[in-house]
């Protein structure tokens, strides 16, 4: 098990590596809540890795992978039973489209966050994935450019550290 910690000023360091990363748009939060455009804070696990295979190859990684399909969604609706949640599209609540035709969900890390138990409204969908070209914000997610996503990968990671104190040095 390889744990990276990922620093409120957007660094994230395994071992003596070190890559650049967009946070969400309201920095990293120790009490996260839907909608609040926070990254929490914490032991984040790497469920599963999410990838289009229709764009590149099977990411190497120790963890589990799923090639996404057209149909794929993550709901993000507080009041629906299936919050935080996979599931297929359409689908009757509120739902995230992970099929995407930019190409920041090409690889999709699924991160442990409130997903045992999930509660309503303490924050949905918080993934891994590829960030824009400049690190724009994200909503709450962790996300790098696609070579150095991939590197952390391969690396072994299996978990983020996710902490509200800045990298020095």
């Amino acid at each position: 098990m390889s744990q990276a910690v990922v620093y409120a000023n957007g660094h994230v360091v395994l071992g003596g590596q070190r890559w650049r990363a967009a946070l969400g748009r309201a920095g990293v939060a120790k009490r996260k809540e839907e909608g609040d455009g926070a990254t929490p804070a914490g032991v984040l696990a790497l469920r599963r890795v999410l990838y289009r295979a229709d764009r590149l190859a099977i990411p190497a990684t120790s963890l589990p992978r799923e090639p996404l399909g057209a149909r794929d969604g993550w709901c993000d609706d507080p009041t629906h039973a299936d919050y935080n949640r996979a599931v297929t599209l359409p689908h009757p609540g509120h739902a995230e489209e992970l099929w995407r035709s930019d190409a920041l969900y090409d690889v999709v890390g699924v991160l442990g966050w409130n997903d045992a138990p999930v509660q309503p409204g303490r924050g949905s969908a918080i993934f891994l994935h590829v960030a824009r070209p400049d690190h724009a914000p994200t909503e709450g997610c962790v996300a790098m450019l696609l070579p150095d996503l991939l590197s952390l990968l391969r690396a072994g990671v299996t978990s983020l550290l996710v902490t509200t104190e800045p990298m020095r040095g």
